[in-house]
């Protein structure tokens, strides 16, 4: 009689147990916040307060100059269309057999000194500083955060890279790729659609730290249209 008691009370024991496991167990977090939606940071571009001494070409065979650098609260954005950048370390995607321009540098280096990764990294070119503008005037770096918005999806990338004085919109392969856009630097691209947000006094550090991107990206985004 005593064994069949003692059974009964290990059984009733055992079934309450993973119950009053689970109550005591604490919460488990939620999951962070992706940050604004493609619709939501468009709708806070809609209109232009322009920077910019004139405005950009979009590449050197073209003749018209359409792309102006609009300013907003804690962010500078400007639509245009998209190169392809494969400057940098060689890799099997960029190199100067799959691109007749590719250089082996990027004006901004990762945290060990090497030039970024093309292939691998999200970034974007900003014009070198002219008398149209410097980038630099209005608060943004090598590594600084961006969002480029394209066709409904958002990449979080930095600022990686400089490019001619009088064109603008370009990024690299990797960030064409995350977006859905032929990466190809030789015949890729896409020649309108894409808008650029890049945050004031930003900077992702390390900058070859996508994941950092991706964060410091979503938060500065929310940041953004909560702002304007």
């Amino acid at each position: 009689m005593r064994k069949l008691i003692l059974l009964a009370t290990l059984a009733l024991a055992a079934a309450v147990m993973p119950s009053a496991v689970a109550a005591a167990s604490p919460a488990q977090p939620a999951a962070p916040a992706a940050g604004p939606t493609a619709s939501q940071l468009l709708a806070k571009t809609s209109s232009c307060h322009q920077i910019s001494n004139g405005k950009y070409k979009t590449d050197e065979d073209v003749s018209g100059r359409t792309v102006a650098i609009c300013d907003a609260n804690g962010a500078v954005f400007w639509k245009a269309d998209m190169d392809i950048d494969c400057d940098g370390q060689r890799t099997t995607q960029c190199n100067e057999n799959t691109d007749c321009c590719f250089q082996a540098d990027t004006a901004f280096h990762q945290t060990d000194g090497k030039p970024l990764n093309a292939a691998k990294l999200p970034y974007i070119v900003v014009p070198s500083s002219s008398g149209i503008w410097n980038f630099e005037s209005s608060g943004l770096q090598g590594g600084g955060s961006c969002a480029v918005i394209f066709n409904g999806k958002v990449e979080y990338a930095v600022i990686g890279d400089t490019g001619p004085e009088q064109i603008i919109g370009e990024a690299s392969y990797a960030t064409a790729n995350d977006l859905g856009i032929n990466p190809d630097p030789s015949n890729g691209g896409t020649d309108s659609g894409v808008t650029y947000i890049c945050f004031k006094n930003s900077e992702v550090s390390p900058i070859e730290d996508h994941g950092s991107a991706e964060s410091t990206g979503q938060d500065l985004a929310t940041q953004f249209v909560n702002g304007n």
